[in-house]
């Protein structure tokens, strides 16, 4: 990979994007340059991602982490337009709905440079969600949207964007599942190094503002994670730890099992072998009709309407306890019933369907 003029630029800043931007990277190959923001800065949510996809260290770090929100998709702006007015990309690529995304498509437009958006036309319609803005706007300002399914194509087509400009392609993390899942054998080494026994376990990630911003919220759902019939263990994000202290609603730890946020392998070995998840993440929301595990989605809206009432349930955080309740009368039931429920999102060719059309956008890749 390289930063010479010319090339493909991939914006990213967070381990949910190095996941669904890692096939695409390696099929882009050496016209790939890989930009990274710097939004998840720590080790275990960055570079052991990169390492994982075998993509190595970005030529290009701008270090933008640890800030507000405004602060950082200005940064990045800022950050990207130096580098771009040393270089000039054939086109960025950006994916999903993150402070990178944004910042990304802002400064390609500013110098008139094709944006691909990956993961395009995801829709919540809750403009509480600071997510909600960083899609819409960058979809409407991408000149090539590749829609992971077409519930998200007649979301672009509904705000008037031309369908000259939108590609159903499948979403990049079925592949991203399919080749980093570890085998049974495997995954069983995982579990028993982790402690934990397969199909009686629960594992839990939250990190969305709306949940561990509010203390009444996050009390709840520590509250109900802690009354749970079978061990919880919970992966934190070093932000949800803080705010959980800030709170004083850390009594709540000893009830459950508090690690740190742990690799991409381990925690689809895990999620997979778990009874069912409990998360307010949107990446495992689709990972979940991959491995075919429920997931009681914590959150008041979401974007990925294509897997609620079968692999997703969507609760407030008072209403945990009932579907858990509700699943673990007949947990082998709802897995065997899971089985057979094909993904939403794709066949596993969705990367390469998307370099492809990277390539007709400028003329080969």
């Amino acid at each position: 990979m390289n930063n010479a003029q010319g090339s493909i630029a991939v914006v990213l800043g967070t381990r949910p994007e190095i996941i669904k931007l890692g096939h695409v990277i390696r099929l882009l190959g050496p016209a790939a340059t890989v930009v990274h923001t710097g939004q998840h800065y720590e080790s275990n949510l960055s570079a052991s991602f990169l390492e994982t996809f075998g993509i190595g260290e970005p030529e290009i770090h701008l270090g933008v982490g640890g800030r507000t929100r405004g602060s950082q998709i200005g940064s990045a702006v800022s950050a990207l337009d130096g580098y771009l007015a040393e270089t000039t990309p054939r086109a960025i690529v950006v994916q999903g709905d993150t402070n990178a995304t944004l910042a990304g498509a802002i400064a390609a437009n500013a110098r008139e440079i094709p944006i691909v958006h990956v993961e395009a036309g995801l829709r919540s319609h809750d403009r509480r969600m600071p997510e909600e803005h960083n899609r819409v706007l960058t979809d409407h300002l991408g000149d090539l949207l590749c829609a992971p399914t077409t519930i998200a194509e007649e979301n672009l087509v509904a705000e008037g964007i031309g369908s000259e400009r939108i590609r159903v392609t499948g979403n990049t993390v079925v592949e991203a599942v399919h080749q980093l899942l570890p085998d049974p054998e495997q995954r069983a080494e995982i579990t028993s190094a982790y402690e934990v026994t397969p199909g009686e376990f629960v594992l839990s990630t939250f990190h969305r503002p709306e949940n561990v911003d509010d203390p009444e919220r996050f009390a709840m759902v520590l509250k109900h994670l802690a009354a749970m019939p079978h061990p919880v263990l919970l992966p934190l994000h070093p932000r949800s730890r803080e705010r959980a202290a800030r709170f004083g609603l850390d009594q709540w730890f000893g009830e459950v099992r508090v690690i740190d946020p742990i690799g991409y392998r381990d925690f689809l070995a895990l999620s997979a072998e778990s009874a069912f998840l409990v998360s307010d993440s949107g990446g495992i929301q689709e990972e979940a009709s991959i491995y075919k595990r429920p997931v009681v989605v914590v959150r008041r809206s979401t974007e990925r309407p294509e897997v609620l009432g079968t692999f997703a349930r969507l609760v407030e955080p008072d209403g945990i306890s009932d579907v858990v309740e509700s699943w673990l009368a007949d947990i082998a039931a709802v897995h065997a019933e899971l089985s057979e429920v094909p993904s939403p999102y794709g066949d596993g060719t969705a990367s390469r369907r998307i370099v492809d059309e990277i390539g007709a956008l400028v003329g080969g890749v």
